[in-house]
């Protein structure tokens, strides 16, 4: 099993360039501002999502068909990603989004 293909905390196992994310609450990344003001839900409609990848595909096949392109992300990395480019799912009373890899806009360097 390659390092990308390891699970955490995750009741589904991604295929392809699929992550499982355990999407962020808002007052873990922030609707409120540095300053202290509230930001408003339409304000904050449009803007990307934000969560934490808790499982990893093993990537799409290359050209040939003759092996795997790995991801680019890995369990446990916090991660920016399109907000109309996900699937939700409910398990367990556990919310999850499916979030293919083309999807994903960027991995914060810190967590």
């Amino acid at each position: 099993m390659s390092e990308n293909s390891k699970t955490n905390e995750s009741p589904i196992k991604p295929l392809g360039d699929k992550v499982i994310v355990r999407p962020l609450a808002e007052e873990e990344f922030g609707a409120v501002s540095p300053s202290g003001i509230i930001i408003p839900d339409t304000a904050k409609k449009d803007k990307p999502e934000q969560g934490i990848v808790i499982a990893v595909g093993p990537g799409k096949w290359d050209e040939d068909g003759e092996k795997r392109l790995p991801l680019d992300v890995k369990v446990g990395d916090r991660i920016i990603f399109s907000k109309y480019g996900y699937d939700e799912v409910k398990i367990d009373k556990n919310d999850y989004f499916i979030v293919g890899e083309n999807s994903i806009l960027g991995v914060f360097l810190t967590n």
